[in-house]
């Protein structure tokens, strides 16, 4: 009997022991579990890997989409509307330079037409909807610029206005630098029209041969004008654009990660 209250009171001493010391813990923590019996993460959600940065929810909408804002609010759609195309093809290239130049001496002295050209005047500039692609080494990134435009050809030899639909797409490499106080900025490299994007459509009118060889040499015309407005432009709003935006996508390219692309 006494071996037995003895027993009672060591484990009620043992008791109030534990129970001290679970009170000493903060709220919501208990005993750590011996070695092995922890309860498993659910699938998939295992601790993150250390170094590897968190990528921003959305990154190419919100980065396509500020580029987008900036394209326009710097004014885009009004550098399409006044590109001096008539200018150009009248003055035959002398105020040209390189290919372009090159391009309008052939064309005005191929079609002496073009002197009976009365008006080419813009309308409807358009910027469609941005597209991204990265370059397989993941240290580039290529955004699409789609343009839209209509071009209203009035020519007293035709006998009615012509109207033209015209469709190009500048694409625009994006790099990323770090100078030499360690920030990083993103870049312009090459900036030029793709490769078979341009497309010419006609809206109204018939379009007699003399006139369709003029809208032939027009594809080796409005691209490079197109492309001489445009890709200063972009390398322009990149130095206006969020420095935190700018500053999330330049640190993906510079350690070659997948910048997802929501398609």
């Amino acid at each position: 009997m006494i071996f037995q209250i003895g027993s009672f009171v060591v484990f009620c001493g043992l008791l109030a022991q534990t129970t001290a010391q679970l009170e000493g813990l903060p709220l919501g923590q208990g005993l750590p579990l011996p070695l092995g019996q922890g309860l498993p993460l659910p699938l998939g959600q295992g601790l993150p890997l250390i170094g590897t940065p968190a990528l921003p929810s959305n990154l190419a909408g919100s980065f396509t989409g500020a580029l987008s804002n900036g394209l326009l609010s710097g004014g885009l759609l009004g550098i399409l509307e006044n590109l001096p195309l008539l200018d150009i093809l009248k003055n035959g290239g002398s105020n040209s330079r390189g290919l372009l130049g090159g391009l309008l001496g052939k064309l005005t002295s191929s079609i002496p037409l073009l002197n009976n050209i009365i008006d080419i005047h813009i309308t409807d500039p358009q910027l469609l909807e941005l597209g991204l692609v990265q370059s397989p080494d993941g240290h580039r990134l290529y955004v699409t610029i789609p343009l839209g435009l209509k071009l209203k050809v009035n020519m007293p030899l035709v006998g009615s206005l012509l109207e033209l639909a015209v469709k190009l797409n500048i694409t625009a490499e994006l790099l990323a630098m770090r100078d030499n106080q360690g920030r990083v900025h993103l870049v312009l490299g090459d900036c030029t029209h793709s490769p078979g994007s341009l497309k010419i459509f006609l809206l109204n009118g018939v379009v007699p041969l003399p006139i369709q060889s003029l809208l032939d040499n027009l594809t080796g015309i409005l691209p490079n004008l197109v492309q001489g407005k445009v890709c200063p432009l972009v390398n322009r709003i990149l130095s206006l654009l969020d420095i935190t935006l700018v500053h999330d996508v330049a640190n993906i390219l510079l350690h070659g990660l997948e910048f997802v692309i929501k398609v």
